[in-house]
This record gives C-alpha cells, sequence and structure tokens, in this order.
C-alpha cells in the first residue's frame, strides 16, 4: 500500500523510502485519465488536507495538511520527530503543514511552513492547548490536541476553523502560508473535535464531535445530548463565543451506529440552515439562523441495517448540490433526496437554494460565498420568511406577490417595464420604512428585501 509511483506491489519493508504518506497531486484535464504529477511527503502522513485559495498570489495553490498517524521513522523521511516539543522543538507533533503548489509546476510543490498552532503565546509552549483527558466528574475524556482532524477555510473572509482533538480553534488565514490562531474553545461534551462548517457570512461556526468515532451507538435515549453533537458559536472580533448545542432527538437503538458527522450548507437566502449525516441516525437539516436555539426542520431516516447486531453503516456525510441532498451510505450506496415544502421550509426557499449561481465547486472544506441572484424567487423567499415570522400585513404580502409575478413574466421574455419598475421601487420605499420598527433578525430580511427589489427593477428599465 501507499507506493510513490503508484504501483500496486506495495511496500513490505517497515521503512522505505518508496513509502508515500502525505498529499500526491493529479493533473485531472481529462478525468477518464488522471496522471499524478506531484507528491509531497510529511512526518504524519494527511488524514485530510485543505486547499486554500490566495488572491494575492493567483500561480500558487496553498494546502493545509493534518495528519494524524504516528510520526514516520527518520530514517524514511529525514527530519520526522516524535519527541515531546518539550524536548525537541522540531517534533513533528503539535504542528500542521502549509504546503505550496505552483500551478505551472505542480512537481515542484513543497512544505513552505509548519506551523505550531497550538502553541502557548504566553509562554511560548508549544504543547499549549488540551492536554487530554477528562474535564471532571460527568464529563467526556478528550483527545490531547496535538494535531486537526479537519481544517475547514474560507479564503474570502480570511479565516479557517480547525477541529483539533480536543479543541476547536479559529484560525486567521488572510496570509495562508502563516496561519495564526485567534481563538480556541473547549467543551466538556466532546470527545473528540471532528469537522467544522462556517456559515455563509462567516459569522458562525459548527463544530461537530464525533463520540465513538463513528462505529458505536451514540444517540440512545440514555445518550447525553450534548454528547456526539453539533455545537454552534458565534465569532464575535475574532473570538467564539458558544450559542448551543444541538443532537438529533429520536432515540436510536443499541444496533445503529450514530454520531454527528459530515454535513454541509443549504443555501436558503436570509437563512443558516445545515444538513448534518448520524450515520445510522439518518439525516437532519438544522436551522440555525438563531445559534442559541438551533431546530431541526427536516430529516430522513432508514432504520437499522440489522436490528440484532450492529454492522456499520449509515450516512458519512450529506452534501448540498444543485437542489438536492448527497448522502452517502456506509452499507447501502448512495442516497439523493429532495426537499419538500412546508411550514418550516417553503416552495420559494427551496427554489432559492437551489438556482444555478448557488452552484458553486462543492469541496467540502473550502468554503465559498453564495451570492444570490436579483430574481424575484429571491425576493420571494424573504417575503416567506417575514409571513413566518408574521411582521407583514398579508395585504403588503399579496401586493408584493403580484408585482414580482408580472417582474418574473417579463424577465422571461427579456422584455423592460418602467411600469413594473417603479411599482417594485415604490414597494421598497415603503418596506425599507416599515423595516426599521423590526427586531434585528426581521429588519436584515427586510433590508435584504427592499435591496433585491430595488436591483430587480433595475433589470426591468
Amino acid at each position: 500500500r501507499g507506493r510513490l509511483d503508484c504501483g500496486l506491489q506495495g511496500v513490505a519493508e517497515s521503512t522505505s523510502q518508496e513509502r508515500i504518506r502525505g498529499i500526491r497531486i493529479f493533473d485531472v484535464s481529462d478525468f477518464r485519465m488522471p496522471v499524478q504529477v506531484g507528491a509531497v511527503q510529511t512526518c504524519r502522513g494527511s488524514h485530510t488536507h485543505t486547499v486554500v485559495s490566495n488572491q494575492d498570489a493567483e500561480d500558487y495553490v496553498y494546502v493545509y495538511v493534518s495528519g494524524t498517524s504516528p510520526v514516520r521513522d527518520d530514517e524514511e523521511l529525514e527530519g520526522c520527530s516524535d519527541d515531546s516539543p518539550f524536548e525537541d522543538e522540531d517534533s513533528a507533533l503539535f504542528r500542521i503543514e502549509v504546503i505550496q503548489i505552483p500551478i505551472d509546476n505542480p512537481q515542484d510543490a513543497r512544505i513552505v511552513n509548519r506551523p505550531f498552532i497550538f502553541s502557548d503565546p504566553e509562554t511560548g509552549v508549544l504543547a499549549g492547548l488540551w492536554e487530554g483527558g477528562d474535564h471532571g466528574p460527568d464529563t467526556q475524556r478528550t483527545s490531547q490536541t496535538n494535531q486537526c482532524h479537519d481544517i475547514t477555510t474560507f479564503p474570502e473572509m480570511g479565516l479557517a476553523a480547525g477541529a483539533c482533538s480536543g479543541n476547536g480553534i479559529l484560525l486567521d488565514i488572510s496570509d495562508p502560508t502563516n496561519p495564526v490562531r485567534l481563538d480556541q474553545v473547549i467543551d466538556p461534551g466532546f470527545a473528540y473535535w471532528h469537522s467544522a462548517t462556517f456559515n455563509n457570512d462567516g459569522s458562525k461556526v459548527i463544530f461537530t464531535d464525533e463520540w465513538g468515532g463513528g462505529g458505536r451507538p451514540r444517540c440512545r435515549a440514555q445518550d447525553p445530548l450534548d454528547w456526539g453533537a453539533d455545537a454552534f458559536y458565534d465569532i464575535i472580533d475574532g473570538k467564539l463565543q458558544f450559542r448551543s448545542h444541538y443532537k438529533m432527538s429520536a432515540p436510536q437503538t443499541e444496533s445503529e451506529n450514530c454520531v454527528a458527522h459530515n454535513g454541509s450548507l443549504i443555501p436558503v437566502p436570509g437563512r443558516d440552515i445545515f444538513v448534518q449525516a448520524w450515520y445510522q441516525g439518518g439525516v437532519s437539516v438544522v436551522d440555525f439562523t438563531d445559534s442559541a436555539n438551533p431546530v431541526e426542520i427536516a430529516y430522513f431516516d432508514r432504520g437499522p441495517v440489522d436490528e440484532e447486531e450492529l454492522i456499520s453503516a449509515g450516512y458519512w456525510s450529506t452534501y448540498w448540490y444543485g437542489g438536492y441532498i448527497y448522502g452517502t451510505e456506509i452499507a447501502r450506496g448512495l442516497d439523493v433526496f429532495a426537499l419538500e415544502p412546508s411550514d418550516y421550509l417553503t416552495e420559494n426557499e427551496i427554489a432559492a437554494a437551489s438556482l444555478k449561481e448557488t452552484d458553486l465547486t462543492v469541496n467540502a472544506q473550502t468554503q465559498q460565498r453564495v451570492v444570490w441572484p436579483d430574481v424575484p424567487v429571491v425576493a420571494l423567499a424573504y417575503l416567506d420568511q417575514l409571513l413566518r415570522s408574521n411582521v407583514i400585513s398579508s395585504a403588503r404580502a399579496d401586493q408584493l406577490s403580484s408585482v414580482l409575478g408580472s417582474a418574473q413574466d417579463l424577465l422571461d421574455r427579456s422584455v423592460s417595464s418602467d411600469t413594473v419598475a417603479n411599482r417594485l421601487v415604490g414597494l421598497a420605499n415603503n418596506l425599507a420604512e416599515e423595516g426599521l420598527d423590526r427586531s434585528s433578525s426581521s429588519q436584515t430580511r427586510y433590508l435584504a428585501l427592499v435591496e433585491t427589489l430595488e436591483r430587480i427593477a433595475e433589470n426591468l428599465r
């Protein structure tokens, strides 16, 4: 396994220059015939690695490598040390690798930094975060923070979130070669910080806890609702502020492995919505717009593969793309889900999330900001949210729906109309005044609706 030359014969020796642990780089210009064009060796391999773009250096791509395997022998890869950083400041522990890949010469990819992102800034101690162990009576036993399982980057926001064994961390990646830790948090209910996801404007982050490693039943009636769960944080002035936990509330059986695993955002304008995989616990769709009060708004659960024996199965990940949720079911294949309108999610909201403009490149650990187009269905999605919150009159909503219907008809036929444009501007002005008297969340939606109406009007002139 793991030969540098991609050979099938494997590597028999315990120490060998033929082994690769790190990243491979492929040219996929022809998807039918990918070609390896580069490789970078690392001391702890790469459990996951995360792409970081840099607008100031478009000739390069950067990759953050999170290695979780034991440190390799120095005879196999020079410079690898598994000594404590208290004994050896060049230890391969307590750090990540930053790899620079030249776009035109990927064979020249190399490690350009190995930052100690877990160090204590006051004392300089490299092993500066969670030491491992429990947090007191009735708490989880949490792994020592000497690695990250996943790092999720949001290059446009200059941020990354690391799910790092015993801590969740927030990084400033405005200089991608030199990530700087902004904050770190612990949670006495977390056993292993597994993954992280930002909301669309980078003001919140979700961390997940993979209690039991994904192979055990951890969603039973007796299991705590803050163990093996999601944790929601607001990002305020570069600091992580805890708001709440969420865990699927439907009790699962002893024969169903279940814990929070990989998910993604569903890009409904005006809301923060996340689809979460729970292995055999199924799929949850969670609204965390109010991060202190996350609410499940949709779900799917196949039930156990076997009612008597625990067989590893269930949804490893759930990703939104092109108006559908793709769930990778370990034992039963790929499931594709469509959202159905309900009291919690309208047809307009689903349609707005499914617009082709929201179909960005799907990379679970490199997020891109969704910008919705100026079209009537986006305005109608905001309107539905105001109606759900009972902050807009039905008469005003009917009036606006009628004008937006006319606007959509004109846009479909590529026909201009100053009359309809003026009506939209007039309604936008009225809504702007109404919004001033609303609470913060409703006021934000009013403002988004007003701006969308004004831009639709411009497109009709």
